[in-house]
């Protein structure tokens, strides 16, 4: 907990790989986990001669991130070489741009500690290529300890880079920032937002300052953080460190650090006097990129409603609360699919989302609500629902029904016909039953009629079970309360 004297300041640089069929500037396959250096060409290798082409659907979905955090989106943009040495950065600099970005402004909202929702400015989106990939310590027969490998399918990978102004000021609101924008990327389709695969990576700065000042601190950058929960572990241990070098009367040092997850302590990585000169320079054999307005303006169309607004409107139009409509908006197809089943039997969403919220959900994993897998489609729930709504079948026949349509079966009426399992609504047959549960239940009976009002619902079990669940809920309660309260 960081002392109510001093103030977090912390801004993010999120790497976003852009749901590309092909490579930012090259034919060559986006890939993951195919086996080494086998999508690979001349020109992401740097092969000297090799020309790079943008590729278009770069720009398409880059520019629909852009506008969908209300970015302005610059109809020129210009790319730029950042020169440096590493093994897995063939051509000796990335492609990228600097002074000329694909688009600047923008914000997206958090929730505060206070609960409150604040936005946080974004600085700007720019488009660069992805490196490749380092392997340390690899294993195998025929790898010499201490060797590195380099696999070189990741070089060359459209990347988008959001840039965020210092708004934030707490790791809980860095963690929440980086949640929405992940829902957001797979919400829009320009991202699968896989942080365990490299999809979405992050870089955070942070500093410590007293509360109330402007002035910013000593900026520590926390390097390649790979999960939500390592961003918020990361930037509590880093706000606690820093303040307690404050605190004793230190200086916070100008440096890059990593994040160990095992400890859940941040490290060195190299001070501020080892930062590299990446020696910009506009790339030669690329020329600007044109946008046009129209163009744009086809992309800004084709966003789908926002997230946010579309759980303000299912709460707002559906009477669900906004804890309920959050979790049916977690991602976009399944609020599809909700809002398909509500189409279905609209004079029951709130039924309706009982059943997604509960059993649905409970046999989806994250990526069936990602990819929209329902284990039932949804016009089968709006009829599960719908049956239980006119009395053709009871709560507890629904449940067994439910199970079968899991399993592979598709038509609620159908299955509840060829099984027999009509709901009895003739008061004879569950008279009789009613009559035989009380017989063999004297003494809870005698509780009941002596204040235990919950043994009701023991009752009420009771008759349903003696009815294999076909009994009407409503009758049985009537017929229960007509023989105890007499």
């Amino acid at each position: 907990m960081l002392p109510h004297d001093l103030e977090a300041v912390i801004g993010l640089e999120v790497h976003v790989q852009l749901r590309t069929r092909t490579k930012a500037f090259c034919a060559c396959p986006v890939v993951f986990a195919a086996a080494p250096n086998s999508a690979v060409c001349p020109v992401c290798l740097g092969y000297p001669g090799a020309l790079p082409v943008p590729n278009r659907e770069m720009a398409l979905l880059g520019a629909r991130l852009a506008i969908a955090t209300g970015c302005d989106v610059h109809a020129r943009s210009a790319f730029a070489r950042k020169s440096y040495f590493y093994p897995d950065l063939p051509k000796g600099y990335q492609i990228t741009q600097l002074d000329r970005p694909l688009a600047t402004g923008g914000r997206v909202d958090v929730r505060a500690a206070d609960g409150s929702t604040r936005s946080v400015r974004l600085r700007r989106i720019h488009l660069e290529e992805d490196a490749g990939k380092s392997i340390h310590d690899a294993e195998g027969d025929d790898v010499p300890p201490g060797v590195t490998l380099v696999d070189l399918n990741r070089a060359g990978t459209p990347l988008a880079e959001i840039v965020t102004e210092p708004d934030l000021r707490a790791p809980a609101e860095a963690s929440d920032f980086l949640s929405r924008l992940r829902r957001l990327v797979r919400w829009i389709g320009v991202s699968d937002g896989n942080m365990e695969a490299g999809s979405l990576r992050c870089d955070a700065n942070v500093s410590v300052r007293p509360a109330g000042t402007e002035t910013l601190g000593t900026k520590v950058e926390i390097k390649n953080l790979n999960s939500i929960t390592h961003v918020r572990m990361a930037l509590e241990h880093e706000v606690a460190r820093q303040a307690g070098v404050l605190r004793a009367g230190g200086a916070v040092a100008a440096e890059s650090r990593l994040f160990d997850p095992a400890s859940g302590t941040t490290r060195p990585m190299r001070g501020k006097e080892e930062t590299e000169d990446y020696r910009y320079f506009p790339d030669p054999d690329l020329g600007p990129l044109v946008l046009d307005a129209a163009w744009l303006a086809e992309i800004a169309a084709s966003l789908p409603e926002p997230p946010e607004a579309r759980e303000a409107r299912l709460a707002a139009d559906l009477g669900l609360s906004p804890a309920d409509a959050a979790t049916l908006c977690a991602t976009r197809p399944l609020a599809d699919a909700f809002e398909e089943a509500v189409a279905l039997h609209p004079s029951n969403a709130r039924g309706v989302a009982a059943w997604f919220l509960g059993d649905l959900l409970a046999r989806m994993g994250d990526s069936d609500r990602q990819e929209g897998r329902l284990p039932v489609p949804p016009g089968e729930v709006a009829r599960l629902v719908a049956r239980i709504d006119d009395g053709t079948i009871s709560g507890r026949i629904a449940k067994e029904l439910f199970a079968l349509l899991c399993a592979g079966a598709r038509d609620v009426d159908g299955l509840i016909h060829e099984r027999g399992l009509l709901q009895v609504t003739d008061e004879t047959p569950i008279r009789a039953a009613v009559d035989a549960v009380l017989a063999a239940s004297e003494a809870q009976a005698a509780a009941y009629r002596g204040g235990k009002s919950s043994t009701f619902g023991w009752f009420v079990g009771q008759v349903m079970k003696a009815t294999e669940g076909k009994a009407s809920p409503a009758v049985v309660n009537r017929l229960l309360r007509e023989r105890l309260d007499a």
